[in-house]
């Protein structure tokens, strides 16, 4: 059974992308989901006066292992100004200190989802840029837009964004 990491980039107890990925998991079979909540890894903010100073902590390495367990990833992310949360960034930072192909080279569902219309795609294209440099074989990307109209009781509720969705999570696990 594949081993699917989940993961949203933010620390918000009330997370929109968490609940994003709720959903999005429940679509999937005959694989086993793996959270991964940011808000278990208590990191220094990177610098590296402090990595010479102390080394990486051993919270990055608890992660760092956790992440090479994985089959595969879905990765929602929390979009702040048109960028990454910080604390997603943080951990990026100290992520890539261990490896640099933070994703190993393994398959990714990669999305995003904001209450605004554009619901995060300036971010989404930004790490779907990114993201191969650190070892992600992205697979499907999906935005949905304006979260609270389009998403009520656990599931993508407006038609032609829950089509789409479900196509990405198709084509995703038919990769698997």
């Amino acid at each position: 059974m594949k081993r699917i990491i989940t993961l949203a980039g933010s620390n918000s107890q009330n997370s929109i992308n968490k609940a994003l990925i709720g959903y999005v998991s429940s679509l999937m079979e005959d694989v086993e989901i793996i959270p991964v909540d940011l808000n278990d890894y208590s990191l220094p903010m990177y610098s590296a006066d402090f990595e010479s100073d102390n080394g990486i902590p051993a919270e990055i390495k608890r992660l760092d292992n956790k992440i090479h367990t994985a089959d595969a990833f879905i990765i929602s992310l929390a979009e702040h100004n048109g960028s990454y949360r910080v604390v997603f960034k943080n951990s990026l930072d100290w992520l890539s200190r261990l490896n640099m192909e933070i994703w190993r080279k393994k398959l990714m569902l990669l999305m995003t989802t904001s209450p605004g219309r554009r619901g995060g795609e300036t971010l989404l294209q930004s790490a779907s840029a990114y993201f191969p440099f650190l070892g992600a074989q992205i697979i499907a990307t999906y935005s949905l837009p304006s979260f609270y109209d389009n998403f009520n009781d656990g599931e993508v509720i407006e038609k032609s964004f829950k089509k789409e969705l479900e196509e990405k999570v198709a084509a995703f696990s038919k990769e698997l």
